[in-house]
């Protein structure tokens, strides 16, 4: 389409550029009537009708272009470092489990931080932590295990939680908190991206 228009102004503007002049006393070649007499004009430039045809076909070409530009594709969504849960969680209640997951994750952190910022915090090991999420998880869902529901999430999250917070269940320190927070929540924003 682009195309075609391209060459049917260029066509236009090369006939009427290259048409003789009329010579004088007989009727222009066009089938244009005849324009009004206005101000003398030189006899040295083109006539106004190839200037407009020039134009016509600019404005062509101009219309062509802009309307066959493709819009850019939206960006997607940024890929969660470390752990990526989309298309994990799976079955009927899927957004429902990574919803539910996401929310569950991000207490559990916002719980461990401000623990940590007491004058004597009440969880001082990583079994703590631990026992704090499985209890948790059971208040919340009512004994239900999304582990269960959701096999593949359960042992995706296990991996990544073992490599990022460890294993051990002994004491911690401020920055075993901190790995332990910031592990929480690179979790809870896997399974909130999951959940969308």
């Amino acid at each position: 389409m682009t195309t075609a228009l391209l060459l049917a102004g260029l066509a236009v503007a090369w006939l009427l550029w290259s048409r003789p002049a009329a010579p004088a006393g007989l009727p222009p070649l066009s089938p244009l009537p005849s324009l009004p007499a206005g101000p003398a004009m030189s006899s040295g430039g083109p006539h106004p009708l190839t200037l407009l045809a020039i134009l016509a076909a600019g404005a062509m070409v101009a219309f062509a272009i802009r309307e066959s530009r493709t819009p850019a594709p939206a960006p997607g969504p940024a890929p969660v470092v470390g752990l990526d849960l989309r298309g994990r969680f799976v079955g009927p209640d899927a957004a429902t489990d990574a919803a539910l997951t996401a929310a569950l994750l991000e207490e559990l952190a916002s719980q461990i931080e401000w623990d940590g910022q007491q004058a004597e915090p009440r969880m001082k090991t990583g079994a703590a932590f631990d026992d704090l999420r499985r209890a948790a998880r059971e208040l919340r869902c009512r004994g239900v295990s999304l582990g269960a529901r959701q096999p593949a999430v359960r042992d995706e999250i296990k991996r990544y939680l073992d490599a990022e917070a460890g294993t051990e269940g002994g004491p911690v320190d401020a920055a075993a908190r901190a790995k332990w927070v910031r592990a929480y929540r690179a979790v809870a924003a896997a399974a909130a991206e999951a959940s969308r």
